[in-house]
């Protein structure tokens, strides 16, 4: 299918009525969410062809049917919260070196999106099993929302989703999630490659000293952003866990690099430029390989909380 074609697909879909969807914990999805989910994979969003496509797509997938401004207001009224500081250490830096986002993205819209989380989570602090405040990452993980959103409000509503139902335990303080991720990428890898798991632990090289950071933002961390976006567009339709799947990917896609390399560490300090899908077609693979039971895991890890 061409990228107009798909295009108009998309088009007609989104131009249907849509029942409401049910909850992710109900297990149930609706039949349009799941054909929605095989376009994206098969054909991508063609946000080249049309640049309205993804926002709405993510808005569906994400389950955000309304964008009260009154509410976002209100948090931005508030001002800096009690973490201000610690958010402008961060916000200067976010995806710095990438131009395009730079010029549609400002520092302001950015500390203003989490400073507004902030209040949110402090102000429904009595009613959410987990609270949250700002960490490492969530910056990172703000940005492709203000990137792709038309406005600051349809960001702050996704982001807040994504963050409160998708992968609340990535951005815990302990970061408990990421650090699961990490554990679990390390046991995948041992799974399906053993060969080179064995020659990363020979180095002394575990995923927590490699891949902390694209497991900590899904990958927003490798540029080039719009290949972020395409593998995002994978994460948002199927599930923020398939991403340590798909750092796996990025693995195996410099294999002979790394098995080749007398110091490894050097390669994987950064990993080569994006390639979404590239890094889809492998992670696809690999859920098909891994043992019901590991994969299991790897789906809850990013939200189910332990006692």
């Amino acid at each position: 299918m061409s990228a107009q074609e798909s295009a108009a697909y998309y088009r007609k879909f989104l131009a249907q009525p849509r029942s409401s969807s049910k909850s992710r914990r109900s297990g149930e999805v609706d039949d349009g969410t799941k054909k929605l989910r095989r376009l994206i994979l098969v054909d991508g969003i063609p946000s080249e062809v049309d640049p309205t496509l993804r926002p709405r797509i993510w808005k569906i997938l994400l389950r955000v049917n309304e964008l009260p401004a009154d509410t976002y207001l209100r948090y931005v009224a508030r001002g800096p919260c009690q973490v201000r500081e610690k958010i402008r250490n961060d916000t200067f830096r976010t995806l710095a070196t990438d131009k395009g986002f730079k010029e549609r993205v400002r520092e302001d819209m950015l500390i203003r999106l989490l400073d507004a989380f902030v209040w949110r989570s402090h102000e429904r602090q009595e009613t959410e099993q987990l609270g949250f405040t700002y960490v490492q990452g969530m910056n990172v993980l703000a940005a492709p929302f203000l990137y792709t959103m038309p406005s600051e409000l349809e960001a702050f509503f996704c982001f807040a989703k994504f963050i409160e139902e998708a992968c609340p335990l990535y951005v815990q303080p302990t970061l408990e999630g990421v650090h699961r991720g990490l554990k679990l990428l390390d046991r995948c890898l041992k799974f399906v490659d053993p060969e080179l798991f064995n020659y990363l632990r020979s180095k002394n090289l575990s995923a927590e000293l490699y891949a902390f950071a694209s497991v900590l933002t899904l990958c927003a961390c490798t540029p080039p952003l719009d290949q972020v976006l395409r593998l995002w567009d994978f994460l948002l339709a199927f599930g923020a866990h398939l991403n340590v799947l798909c750092v796996i990917a990025q693995l195996l896609l410099m294999r002979d690099e790394v098995m080749k390399s007398a110091s490894p560490m050097r390669l994987l300090r950064t990993f080569p430029p994006l390639d979404a899908n590239s890094v889809i077609g492998i992670a696809v693979t690999l859920v098909r390989d891994l043992p019901t039971d590991l994969y299991d895991e790897l789906v809850r890890h990013p939200f189910e909380v332990i006692s």
